[in-house]
């Protein structure tokens, strides 16, 4: 016995010396790709999220602008790294767009999703004079089509797919509402005040200025939900009663396969990050939408993100 159980010793300790011991994710630095470029909002965020997830991880996340072709170079890179867990990206809003459009095969399905901290819901806006409530604009476009032009960016921009999506879920035509394309929003504002529009489609922090200064009124946000950073603004359902919702988005993610343990140490992570003191000032700070969604949620999101961004640009007549 005593022989036996000396052999059976022996035997445990060769092999706890020759099985290496599984090291805890990560043991080196990440690499963290942001398909735009340097000093833009998507950068920003990525570079003040990457400081505070090293905090959670303990090990450097170094930073990486991928730029050009509309965000696809960044957003391929991504999604053709190592499932590792060393090499994360930041993917945006128009990964929701670019299958739907012909200019790329991605979509959601080449991510492990990892965490969304950002959205920026579309909204509806007018002049002080112009109609008093949503449902008063929609009546009054139905009721004379083109008689109100809207803008607020280019043609297949965020704002020009929002104001096609609510028309085409009010059983209206795109063109019921002609889009007058321009360089962003500022000029759009001009067009509203110099009466050469009636509306313009943004996001709320956008407008926010001349809301406060009496010159814009803003009828109603694109969200599922109230805004909480914007509670007297109904949302499109409450306005019109109408179930139309779109956001902008930016979120964390991998590539495809990441390991179940890795996504879950960096979801665990993420979910750190988004309540440190240092995150929600920096977002207030720039207007950004503090939304946030683990892992399981963040995929909910995407799918649901892609179907509505298709359901508005084949209603705008963008899809290839």
């Amino acid at each position: 016995m005593k022989l036996t159980r000396r052999l059976v010793l022996a035997a445990a300790a060769v092999f706890t010396l020759s099985t290496p011991v599984l090291a805890q994710y990560p043991e080196r630095p990440i690499t963290l790709i942001v398909p735009w470029a340097a000093g833009g909002g998507t950068d920003a965020t990525a570079r003040t999220v990457a400081s505070l997830l090293e905090q959670e991880l303990g090990k450097p996340i170094n930073v990486v602008n991928r730029t050009g072709g509309g965000g696809i170079i960044g957003h391929t890179e991504i999604a053709n790294a190592k499932p590792d867990g060393y090499t994360l990206g930041v993917i945006t809003t128009e990964l929701s767009l670019y299958h739907w459009l012909g200019t790329s095969p991605l979509d959601y399905k080449n991510y492990t999703p990892i965490a969304l901290y950002n959205t920026d819901a579309q909204s509806i806006n007018v002049r002080p004079d112009g109609p008093k409530d949503l449902k008063e604009l929609l009546a009054r476009a139905k009721e004379k089509p083109g008689s109100l032009k809207a803008s607020g960016a280019n043609r297949g921009g965020a704002p020009h797919l929002a104001m096609a999506g609510l028309l085409n879920a009010s059983q209206m035509p795109v063109d019921t509402v002609p889009w007058v394309p321009t360089d962003g929003i500022t000029p759009a504002l001009q067009l509203l005040t110099s009466n050469a529009i009636a509306v313009v489609g943004t996001t709320i922090p956008e407008v926010q200025a001349m809301v406060d200064a009496g010159e814009v009124r803003t009828l109603a946000i694109m969200r599922a939900e109230r805004d909480p950073s914007f509670p007297n603004v109904p949302t499109v359902k409450e306005a019109a009663g109408v179930d139309w919702y779109l956001s902008s988005w930016r979120g964390i993610a991998g590539p495809k396969d990441l390991p179940a343990d890795v996504a879950k140490r960096l979801s665990d992570a993420m979910a750190k990050v988004v309540e440190k003191p240092e995150f929600k000032s920096f977002m207030s700070a720039r207007k950004f939408g503090m939304d946030y969604a683990d892992a399981q949620k963040f995929a909910k999101f995407l799918a649901d993100a892609d179907e509505r961004f298709g359901t508005a640009i084949k209603a705008a007549g963008l899809a290839k």
